[in-house]
């Protein structure tokens, strides 16, 4: 809703109050209580409206209608908000995946959804939530993250921020791996927005997120749950097998989490250079590890098979890491090389070192490159993009 439209609303409830107020003698106190409840109820969310409206609340924890907790600056606080009975909490789920043309019930108690502003919402019902109905909203920033913008905060340097960029020009496959809240979203967002804007894109995820502004020709695809009747969904297999009759230029699949790795490794594979996604792992070969179970469970595959379909298909990995000074950070960057003795070869190319803390409690480090050199620079020869790798000294010289 529009801020002047809001304004017009608040006004309009103001005065039916404050009418209605005269006549049964109610305090000001009161008053604005009912104000602030009317407001946020007409404005679809309800107690947790003003929380959403902070741009200083990074995450809101429903762990039941009266328990709410929320992340400011990574730390997590209960708050003194409550939704006035466990029927209301439930309203505002049903309300919020009802938008998004999902279900949620008891028969299929858990869901993903997403708010109009791309904030990723996850829902848990009972009988499966034992306390209660509890819903996480990660909320989305207006204005996406830039590199600039994670070069500031201190999760890339200059340096690999400018080697990435110039390999997501040259159309490398890009794998982002990481923990839960380390990032991954939106640094693949922060890559993704270095395509180049004559490109052709299809963005594929459980719940739209991904905010990529300077590619007109995009198309968005989202994943759909099955209706009542336990019919109609269409999977991320489903959508990256669609994606590729669609002639893409590349494909970015937000993440991997199961038999769909087969095919998103197949598409990167056929002639879809450039495409990026990402998953969840510790560290960079356990990434791989996942990356050959998730395989695995699509197809009943030689390991030999599946590591030579990785390692033809990916051509960089970098791993983020969330720190206990809750400050996420890109830890590694690593040149995907070819199967040796039937394993998978990496060749790393920068490492996080963690050095301390200063006298705030902040991690202090940077990312070191290593001694090797990029190996595999055909693509950045195409590209005419060779030379960089002299200025920042990965070349093979």
């Amino acid at each position: 809703m529009h801020s002047t439209t809001n304004q017009e609303l608040l006004l309009m409830i103001e005065e039916t109050v404050i009418e209605y107020a005269r006549e049964n003698h109610l305090s000001s106190s009161m008053i604005k209580r009912i104000v602030d409840r009317m407001y946020h109820a007409f404005r679809g969310l309800g107690v947790i409206q003003p929380l959403l409206d902070d741009p200083t609340v990074t995450e809101i924890m429903i762990n039941n209608y009266d328990e709410i907790y929320i992340e400011k600056d990574g730390n997590v606080s209960e708050t003194d908000i409550k939704f006035e009975n466990k029927q209301k909490l439930e309203d505002i789920i049903q309300t919020i995946v009802s938008r998004v043309n999902r279900v949620v019930n008891e028969s299929s108690p858990i869901v993903d959804a997403r708010l109009e502003d791309g904030s990723r919402v996850n829902v848990v019902l009972p009988p499966v939530a034992l306390k209660g109905p509890a819903m996480t909203i990660r909320k989305f920033p207006e204005k996406p993250l830039t590199i600039e913008d994670l070069i500031t905060f201190g999760a890339i340097n200059e340096e690999v921020s400018y080697f990435l960029k110039h390999l997501v020009e040259a159309k490398y496959n890009v794998f982002i791996g990481g923990g839960t809240g380390s990032g991954k979203t939106t640094f693949l967002n922060v890559l993704s927005n270095f395509v180049p804007k004559n490109e052709r894109i299809i963005t594929i995820e459980d719940s739209a997120e991904l905010q990529i502004r300077q590619v007109p020709n995009l198309v968005q695809l989202e994943t759909r749950n099955a209706n009542t009747e336990g019919k109609g969904e269409i999977t991320i297999r489903d959508l990256i097998r669609a994606s590729l009759r669609m002639r893409p230029n590349r494909v970015i699949v937000g993440e991997v989490r199961g038999a769909e790795a087969l095919d998103m490794l197949q598409a990167m594979n056929t002639g879809h250079d450039g495409s990026l996604s990402t998953g969840h792992a510790n560290s960079i070969y356990d990434m791989l590890s996942r990356l050959e179970t998730m395989v695995l469970s699509a197809a009943e595959l030689p390991i030999g098979v599946i590591r030579q379909q990785i390692s033809s298909a990916i051509d960089i990995m970098v791993h983020l890491s969330r720190f206990r000074d809750h400050s996420r950070k890109v830890v590694e960057v690593a040149e995907v090389l070819g199967v040796e003795n039937g394993e998978i070869q990496l060749n790393p190319l920068f490492i996080f070192q963690e050095t301390g803390e200063d006298s705030r409690g902040k991690i202090v480090g940077e990312l070191v490159k290593t001694e090797n050199r990029l190996k595999e620079t055909n693509k950045l020869r195409l590209a005419g993009k060779y030379d960089f790798l002299e200025e920042i000294k990965l070349d093979k010289k």
